[in-house]
């Protein structure tokens, strides 16, 4: 079958088989920080935004996804630089293995809530799997990003 969509701004059209996964037209076409973890739609690391929403692209067969528009991290290079940074200072990326997913996922919170209190990030971030770091790295580097925007933004 044959779907068009828009991957990281880039307009594709393409067959595919009807039963192929959204995360595998992703990775097919060089996408790689999104991951495969535990193909259940428990993980997160498949996190992919839909129409600007975060969906879990193990979970989303490529042709629902025709007609729509499809963000990755290679397409937040900006935004997520920025927000990284955070997380990487609290030694939280140790593997890596979870940082796009997690950033993904962050990004979607602070684009419906942009300060969400701690307790709102946890709650949003409860489907994230990390096996290295206990999450209080994450915890901290969000809080501290939102500490440093909201300061920057008072300066403005």
């Amino acid at each position: 079958m044959q779907i068009t969509l828009t991957l990281n701004g880039i307009k594709i059209t393409e067959d595919v088989a009807a039963d192929m996964l959204l995360i595998d037209f992703i990775r097919a076409h060089g996408c790689k920080s999104v991951k495969r973890g535990c193909e259940t739609s428990n993980c997160g690391l498949c996190t992919v935004f839909l129409d600007e929403k975060p969906v879990l692209s193990c979970s989303v067969l490529a042709a629902r996804a025709s007609g729509h528009s499809i963000t990755t991290l290679e397409g937040l290079q900006e935004e997520a630089a920025e927000f990284g940074g955070f997380i990487a200072d609290q030694g939280a990326e140790q593997c890596g293995f979870c940082n796009p997913g997690f950033i993904m996922n962050a990004l979607a919170l602070f684009r419906e809530n942009p300060y969400p209190s701690e307790e709102e990030v946890k709650e949003y971030l409860s489907g994230n799997l990390c096996r290295c770091s206990g999450y209080e790295g994450q915890l901290r580097g969000i809080m501290n990003f939102l500490a440093w925007k909201k300061q920057k933004e008072a300066a403005e």
